[in-house]
C-alpha cells in the first residue's frame, strides 16, 4: 500500500528545504513528504495524484505567496482531497487572516514561523492532526479505476476483458459513486467520452478499445520474429495446450487471443470435473495457470489482438491481423472455439450488454445482488453460473425448453442445483421479449406446455444457449459442416470439394484441414467432444501433427 502524503508549499526555499527535512525526519517511515514551491505546480500535482488513488493526509501551506495567498489554494486543494488535515504557516503579520480561514476553508491550524525546536512547536502539532486524520482514513483501492455508466455495452466490454485477464480492478458506477464524480470534474470529463480507465501511473483512456487498454497494460501487441513454426489462433484450452507443447517441445510457438485466454471455459466460476482438481477450479485460474505455463517455455502470446484472414504463400502461411500487421508462419492451428448462440426474441440485442449478457456470469455478479436474474440454458456452463450468481441474487431462475436437465446437464450441478433454496428451473419455458428503457428491467416468458403468458421484472438475463462456432471470419477455403465447424482427417473424404484442393500424396492428419499444415482442435473442430479435458488432448495432439508436416516441407 502506498503511504499517505505530506504536502508541503512555500516559495520561500530555505524554509521549504528546512521544513521538508524535519518533517521527514519525524515522519518518512509513515508518509511520503512531497513538496513545492510553487502553487501553480502544487494544483497540478494534485490531480496527478488523485487520478493516481493517492492520498493527501495534510498539506502545510505558506499564507504569503506570489502567485496566490495560502488560504486560497487550500481552497482549492479542498476540492482535491476534502478530509485532509490543513495547516497554514504564517508570519505573525498574517495572524489575523489565519483566524479568518479557520471559518472560511476550515483551516485546522495556524503555526508560527519560525517553529525551532521542532520537538516542541512542529511534531506535537501535525502528529495530533495526523493522528485525527488516521482515525476516519480508509485506503484507496491501490490499481486501475473503471469509471463509466452501470448498463453501458462498453463498460461491460471493458469490465469483461480485464475479468478476463484476472486484471484486478475498481468500478465505479457515475450515477452511483460520489468518487467517480469528483474524478469526472475534476478531468472535466464529458458523459460521451465515458467509460474512463484511471491507471496506477495517473494516466487515463477515455472510451478505449480493447487493444489500447492491453497496450497499455503491457500485452504485446505486435510480432516479434519473421516466421514462426506455428501459430495458434485462440487461446481456450485447447489453444493453451498446444502453446504449452509446442514451446516445450522448441517450437518457434505464436499465441494469438482477441479478447482474454480460457475461451468460453474461461467464464465458468466454477469447473468441478476437471482432472487433478478434486475440489474444482475457476476456468479464469485455469487459464492463468495455463498461460503462465506457456510464457514460461517461451511462447509469444499476442492479445488482445484479432486474426482477420489466412492467405496461402507456397509452403508457408499469412496470418493478417484486424490491426493490418502481418505474421509469417508454417503451420497454424485453429482453436478460435465456440460462442453461444444469439438468443432470437424481440428486444434482446436492444439490452445486449446493458443488463443481458452471453456468458458472462462473473463480471456483472455484484450488479445482481438482491435482483431476480433469468439464465437462458440447460449445459454445464448455465449451471455453473446460475450456483455463482446464487450468492448474490435474490432468486436464480433457470430456462430451459426440457422438462428438466437430466438430458443436458452433469449430474453433480443438477444435485447442487437442488440444494440451492434460491435457484429455481421453470421447464418448458422460453424468451418472448425483453423490457426496458436504458437497460434490462423486465422479460416476457411463455410456457409451451400450458400456453401461459407472463411478464416477470429482470435485474439480469444471462444466455448460454448452443454453439456456434467462430469461423466466420476464415476466407481461405477451408471446408466446414453444415453448421460451420471445420471438418478434418477423414471427415473431409465426405465432402465433393476435397479432392479439388488436397494434393499430397498422404492422407490429411487426424486434426488437419484441408489445407495442409492448417489443423483444428477443440470445440472449433467438427465432431468435437465439447469438454474442457478433450479440448485439452487435442491442443496437444497437435502439436505432434505439427511436427510430422514440418518435417515433410
Amino acid at each position: 500500500m502506498k503511504k499517505p502524503i505530506i504536502f508541503v508549499l512555500d516559495d520561500d526555499t530555505s524554509v521549504l528545504r528546512a521544513v521538508v527535512r524535519d518533517l521527514r525526519e519525524e515522519y518518512k517511515r509513515e508518509y511520503r513528504i512531497m513538496a513545492t514551491e510553487s502553487a501553480e505546480e502544487a494544483l497540478k500535482a494534485l490531480k496527478d495524484i488523485k487520478n493516481k488513488g493517492e492520498t493527501i493526509a495534510l498539506f502545510l501551506t505558506d499564507q504569503r505567496m506570489p502567485e496566490m495567498l495560502g488560504v486560497e489554494f487550500l481552497e482549492q486543494a479542498k476540492e482535491f482531497f476534502p478530509d485532509a488535515k490543513r495547516i497554514l504557516l504564517t508570519a505573525y503579520s498574517d495572524t489575523e487572516a489565519a483566524i479568518r480561514a479557520i471559518n472560511e476553508v476550515q483551516l485546522d491550524y495556524y503555526l508560527m514561523k519560525p517553529w525551532d525546536p521542532p520537538e516542541e512547536k512542529l511534531y506535537p502539532v501535525v502528529s495530533d492532526h495526523l493522528d485525527a486524520w488516521q482515525a476516519s482514513y480508509r485506503p484507496e483501492f491501490q490499481g486501475i479505476k473503471i469509471l463509466g455508466y452501470q448498463w453501458s455495452p462498453r463498460s461491460h466490454m471493458i469490465k469483461d476483458f480485464l475479468s478476463g485477464n484476472l486484471i484486478p480492478y475498481q468500478w465505479m458506477d457515475m450515477e452511483a459513486s460520489e468518487k467517480g464524480q469528483k474524478l469526472m470534474e475534476i478531468n472535466k470529463i464529458d458523459t460521451k467520452d465515458l467509460p474512463a480507465i484511471f491507471f496506477e501511473d495517473g494516466s487515463l483512456l477515455l472510451n478505449p478499445d480493447l487493444p489500447d487498454v492491453g497496450q497499455k497494460m503491457g500485452m504485446q501487441g505486435i510480432a516479434q520474429q519473421k516466421m514462426y513454426d506455428v501459430t495458434i489462433i485462440g487461446a481456450g484450452p485447447s489453444g493453451l495446450a498446444a502453446a504449452v507443447y509446442g514451446g516445450s517441445e522448441g517450437l518457434n510457438t505464436l499465441l494469438i487471443e482477441k479478447r482474454a485466454p480460457g475461451g468460453q471455459a474461461g467464464t465458468s466460476s466454477r469447473i468441478e470435473n476437471y482432472l487433478g482438481f478434486p475440489k474444482g477450479l475457476s476456468g479464469a485460474e485455469l487459464s492463468r495457470r495455463a498461460i503462465t505455463q506457456a510464457t514460461r517455455f517461451g511462447i509469444e502470446f499476442l492479445s488482445p489482438q484479432e486474426v482477420v484472414e489466412i492467405t496461402l504463400k507456397d509452403n508457408y502461411k499469412i496470418v493478417k491481423l484486424a490491426n493490418g500487421n502481418e505474421i509469417n508462419t508454417k503451420s497454424i492451428i485453429i482453436t478460435t472455439g465456440v460462442d453461444y448462440r444469439q438468443l432470437e426474441a424481440e428486444g434482446i440485442n436492444d439490452f445486449t450488454g446493458a443488463g443481458i449478457y452471453y456468458g458472462a456470469a462473473t463480471t456483472e455478479a455484484h450488479a445482481c445482488k438482491d435482483k431476480d436474474v433469468y439464465i437462458v440454458g440447460g449445459g454445464n456452463s448455465a449451471g455453473q453460473a446460475a450456483m455463482y450468481l446464487s450468492n448474490f441474487a435474490m432468486n436464480v431462475y433457470i430456462l430451459i425448453r426440457k422438462p428438466d436437465l437430466s438430458s443436458s446437464m452433469s449430474q453433480y450441478l443438477i444435485d447442487q442445483i437442488k440444494a440451492t433454496e434460491n435457484i429455481h428451473i421453470l421447464g418448458h419455458t422460453e424468451v418472448l421479449k425483453a423490457h426496458g428503457s436504458d437497460r434490462l428491467e423486465a422479460v416476457s416468458l411463455i410456457n409451451h406446455k400450458t400456453k401461459e403468458e407472463k411478464r416477470v421484472n429482470a435485474g439480469a438475463l444471462l444466455i448460454f444457449i448452443g454453439a456456434k462456432p467462430y469461423t466466420d471470419w476464415i476466407g481461405l477455403n477451408i471446408i466446414k459442416d453444415e453448421k460451420g465447424f471445420i471438418e478434418t482427417g477423414n471427415s473431409l473424404q465426405k465432402h465433393d470439394t476435397f479432392k479439388k484442393s488436397w494434393k499430397m500424396e498422404r492422407e490429411p492428419f487426424l486434426l488437419e484441414t484441408c489445407s495442409p499444415g492448417i489443423f483444428a482442435a477443440g470445440d472449433v473442430r467438427s465432431g468435437a467432444m465439447n469438454r474442457v479435458a478433450s479440448a485439452v488432448g487435442e491442443g496437444a495432439m497437435a502439436i505432434k501433427f505439427v511436427h510430422e508436416y514440418l518435417a515433410e516441407i
